[in-house]
């Protein structure tokens, strides 16, 4: 699941862009495309079907998603169960937590990423928590 490198806002680009455009050009899922890029933040818009395979990681910074569409679940570092969202609510993963994201329902979902520019996927820190059933491990 490439994502697209070019943003549509930001960095001498437009600014606006259009959710249901960006569907439109992209097609079936999954996909991601980087929607907005500035020099502090990154926003991804990540289509995925139900048991499209996530990997188990964490970030330095916060990261946090609006659900566009779909019904999802996050498994995260220190919480006793998975926290379900859908269409319409907004998730927080704080900083160094570990966590895991599943698609579930009967379509693609659609969520809108904000992270830190320049973050990544990490996999290795000390006390790593062991992955939930289903994650890929990197």
């Amino acid at each position: 699941m490439g994502v697209v490198e070019e943003p549509a806002i930001g960095r001498g680009r437009g600014l606006s862009v259009n959710v249901e455009d960006i569907k439109a050009r992209r097609g079936e899922a999954p996909w991601a495309e980087r929607v907005v890029i500035s020099d502090a933040v990154e926003v991804v818009a990540i289509c995925q079907n139900p048991g499209h395979p996530n990997d188990w990681h964490y970030h330095l910074e916060d990261e946090w998603w609006f659900i566009y569409q779909g019904e999802l679940s996050w498994t995260i570092e220190g919480q006793p169960e998975p926290i379900y969202v859908k269409t319409g609510d907004w998730i927080l993963v704080p900083a160094n937590h570990f966590h895991y994201i599943q698609v579930h329902g009967d379509g693609p979902s659609i969520r809108i990423a904000t992270t830190y520019n320049g973050e990544w996927h990490r996999h290795d820190r000390e006390n790593k928590p062991p992955a939930p059933d289903g994650a890929r491990v990197d």
